[in-house]
């Protein structure tokens, strides 16, 4: 059964530490957690920190579970500048799952999912841990 469809969309209670937010403005700048960059340089370091705080500070993610990567872009980013960005977000995932199963990012992203002993790896790694990237409408001009 799907649900009744509603022109509202659902409301969701996220708390905000759960959010990393990464904003690139029309001048491909980044404001990541509120700090303006001009690259992306130890962002996945960050991300994963993010994703793997389980409360321990306050400034971070309650747990992965809860935790949340928002990418949000203007209507004058380039098109280089946000794939970079989401590379950079999934690559954080993929070094996590590959970590969760004891091989290298390289190896897990060459896992052939059509093989049962590597799909057998991969959702191992994954099991109750998804991939939570949210991102937003663009903003701007």
């Amino acid at each position: 059964m799907l649900p009744t469809w509603s022109e509202i969309p659902p409301v969701s209670d996220v708390n905000n530490r759960n959010l990393f937010k990464i904003h690139i403005n029309s001048d491909d700048n980044y404001l990541i957690e509120d700090a303006v960059r001009r690259d992306l340089a130890g962002v996945r370091k960050d991300i994963k920190k993010f994703i793997l705080n389980n409360a321990r500070a306050s400034n971070l993610s309650e747990n992965p579970l809860k935790a949340i990567v928002l990418l949000k872009a203007d209507r004058g980013t380039s098109h280089k500048a946000f794939i970079a960005a989401l590379d950079e977000i999934q690559g954080a995932y993929y070094e996590i799952y590959a970590a969760r199963v004891g091989i290298t990012s390289k190896e897990f992203r060459q896992l052939d999912l059509n093989k049962p002993y590597d799909r057998k790896i991969y959702d191992k790694a994954r099991e109750g841990f998804s991939m939570n990237i949210s991102i937003a409408e663009p903003s701007g001009k």
